[in-house]
C-alpha cells in the first residue's frame, strides 16, 4: 500500500508541473451584451476570427463541439471539445484533448466582465494539462498566445465600430 501511495503522489507531481496557462486580456469599449453577440455568432468566425476559424455544432453545455484552430505561423488543428460552461454575457469554457485525456487536455475560457461603465473586460485563457505539454511549451508561450492576442483585438475592433 505505501508503495501505491508513493507512486500515485509521484505521478500527480509529475502531471502537476505538466501544467501551464495563458492568459490575456483586453479593455473593451463595448457592453457585455455586445461582444457575447459577436464572440457567440460563430457562424460569422471565418470572416473576422483570426485564430479560432470555426466552431460548429450547438453549443451548449454537455455538448461536444468541432472546433478549428490556427495559431500564427504554426499547424493549424481541429478537435471535439466538451463545452463546460455558457453563461450569456459572462463566460464560455470547453475542455478538449488531444486523443486522449492525459496526454495534452486544454481548457479554454472567455470571460467577459462588465466594469460598469459601459466597458468589458474581455479574459481569454487555456490551462493546459498533460505529459506532452513541455513538448509545446515554445509553441504555445509563442504562437498561441499570439492567436489569443490577434484574436482578442479583432474583437475589440469590431465590437467599438458597431
Amino acid at each position: 500500500m505505501k508503495y501505491l501511495t508513493t507512486i500515485i503522489l509521484i505521478t500527480f507531481l509529475k502531471v502537476t508541473a505538466m501544467a501551464k496557462e495563458i492568459k490575456t486580456e483586453i479593455l473593451i469599449n463595448a457592453t457585455p451584451e455586445k461582444v457575447w453577440a459577436i464572440l457567440t455568432n460563430f457562424e460569422n468566425y471565418p470572416n473576422w476570427n483570426p485564430f479560432i476559424k470555426s466552431i460548429k455544432g450547438e453549443v451548449k453545455v454537455g455538448n461536444k463541439i468541432t472546433a478549428r484552430i490556427e495559431p500564427p505561423e504554426a499547424e493549424g488543428m481541429t478537435f471535439k471539445p466538451k463545452v463546460l460552461t455558457y453563461e450569456i454575457n459572462k463566460e464560455l469554457k470547453w475542455r478538449g484533448h488531444l486523443l486522449f485525456a492525459g496526454l495534452f487536455d486544454g481548457e479554454h475560457k472567455f470571460e467577459l466582465i462588465d466594469n460598469g461603465n459601459g466597458t468589458t473586460t474581455f479574459i481569454q485563457s487555456e490551462k493546459f494539462k498533460g505529459i506532452l505539454v513541455p513538448l509545446f511549451k515554445k509553441q504555445l508561450d509563442n504562437n498561441t498566445k499570439k492567436g489569443f492576442e490577434e484574436m482578442n483585438k479583432k474583437l475589440k475592433e469590431i465590437a467599438e465600430q458597431k
